[in-house]
């Protein structure tokens, strides 16, 4: 049943490690209307081993953009965000810490012989990790009853909530998360709000539960529960919707929605490996003079367009989840093909085989792909190595806003504006 209304819109805010977006878009065509991000420039500084940002720096660049966007039409809200890391709030519901990204690496400090995170057995930078060192070095605040992930914190802002309601998607970035009992293996002492959950309401409009920026992503961009997605960007991962609640050694299983689970596989390195080439590139042309990153890369992309044969590279350069100490390698070399052509389109393509091995281990057939980030948006031959190498033809959502527009769609079901996930995500168009 269609529950929206020709000029009903949406909007959807998510809060990244670097930046803020907002967008509007169409309930009725899911067409994007408006967008903006805004750079958050909210770290602050601390110990080396430290990644936190200011909340309430964040909090006032949300809150504008939010403003700027809702209207008489608005009919829902949804936010999502940078998983894993997390905020303490007091009784109150307001911010008594930083908050500690995930990227932050207090976990990875040495402790009982090993270190925080291999004794606790979840990664550093997951919020329950961070946690643990926190309290066992005496920097849990006293007045913290709890913690959140930092879009947790805004919904409970904007809707004057005093305790967060984490769904399943944020709760299981914490780590040691009971999939499928919905529960902790540790005491965060936070409600899990499962399903499709109103958080409550800013000027009168439905705010939906935060949910996590991965999810939101492919909430947005797989139209179909028999595409794959991949996203190439700083980091590299392919996901499928999948009723699996077990993967693989470097498959992790996650929350998604509708009683279904997303598998997804990470490349630690992924396209950070383009641009370690970069900067191999980059370092040898200054010993004649200075040249910039976008003149290294576009020489990069002049050599793509030579059309050489790639050498096999392994870009597995940071190893795996499973095997950290992996390192990676360049192999096939000839007299003839030890080119820089052909070196910058194996790295390329050895970046394409890390994902497609992941998907393998995935042990699911989809017949479509769907792609998103700039890292394979603005690379042809990238796109063109996804296409041979899946045995699919790549498809592009036709707005690169992912996690705030499915964050948007998301709230419109939690506020009653689609019947169901699945016409949320029929208003979904491609290039």
């Amino acid at each position: 049943m269609l529950l929206r209304g020709k000029d009903m819109e949406l909007v959807g805010i998510d809060i990244g490690t670097t930046s803020v977006c907002g967008v509007v878009i169409s309930a009725e065509t899911g067409e994007l209307l408006k967008k903006e991000t805004v750079n958050s420039n909210a770290f602050i500084e601390g110990e080396a081993f430290e990644k936190i940002q200011s909340p309430e720096k964040i909090m006032q660049i949300a809150t504008a953009i939010l403003e700027k966007f809702i209207s008489e039409k608005t009919c829902a809200i949804g936010v999502t965000g940078q998983m894993h890391g997390i905020v303490y709030v007091d009784k109150e519901g307001k911010a008594v810490s930083p908050l500690y990204t995930w990227q932050d690496a207090r976990g990875n400090l040495p402790y009982k012989g090993t270190t925080y995170a291999k004794f606790l057995g979840a990664p550093t930078g997951y919020g329950n990790v961070t946690d643990f060192y926190n309290k066992e070095n005496g920097l849990r605040p006293d007045s913290a009853v709890t913690y959140c992930t930092i879009h947790d914190y805004f919904v409970m802002q904007i809707c004057g909530n005093k305790a967060p309601k984490i769904h399943p998607t944020d709760a299981a970035s914490f780590g040691l998360y009971n999939l499928t009992e919905n529960t902790w293996n540790y005491p965060v002492g936070a409600e899990i709000a499962t399903g499709y959950a109103v958080a409550g309401k800013y000027q009168n409009i439905p705010v939906g539960v935060a949910i996590g920026d991965n999810q939101a992503s492919v909430y947005a961009t797989v139209k179909s529960e028999k595409d794959v997605l991949l996203n190439v960007g700083t980091g590299s991962q392919v996901s499928v919707i999948t009723e699996k609640t077990e993967g693989g050694a470097d498959i992790e299983i996650r929350p998604f929605t509708d009683g279904k689970y997303l598998a997804v596989g990470a490349a630690l390195c992924g396209g950070r490996a383009y641009s370690i080439l970069k900067d191999f590139f980059r370092k040898t042309l200054s010993y004649r003079g200075e040249i910039s990153e976008e003149e290294t890369y576009a020489i990069m992309a002049e050599m793509l367009k030579k059309g050489a044969a790639p050498l096999t590279v392994d870009t597995r350069f940071a190893g795996t989840r499973s095997n950290p100490h992996l390192t990676g390698s360049v192999s096939g070399i000839t007299v003839d093909n030890f080119t820089p052509e052909s070196l910058t389109a194996g790295v390329i393509s050895g970046m394409v085989q890390e994902l497609f091995a992941l998907y393998q281990a995935m042990g699911e057939e989809k017949t479509g792909m769907v792609a998103s980030g700039n890292g394979i948006r603005k690379n042809a031959f990238m796109q063109k190595e996804a296409e041979n190498r899946f045995g699919m033809q790549v498809k592009f959502p036709l707005y690169k806003e992912e996690a705030a527009v499915g964050a948007a769609l998301f709230s419109g079901v939690c506020a009653g504006v689609f019947a169901s996930g699945e016409e949320a995500r029929s208003v979904i168009q491609y290039e």
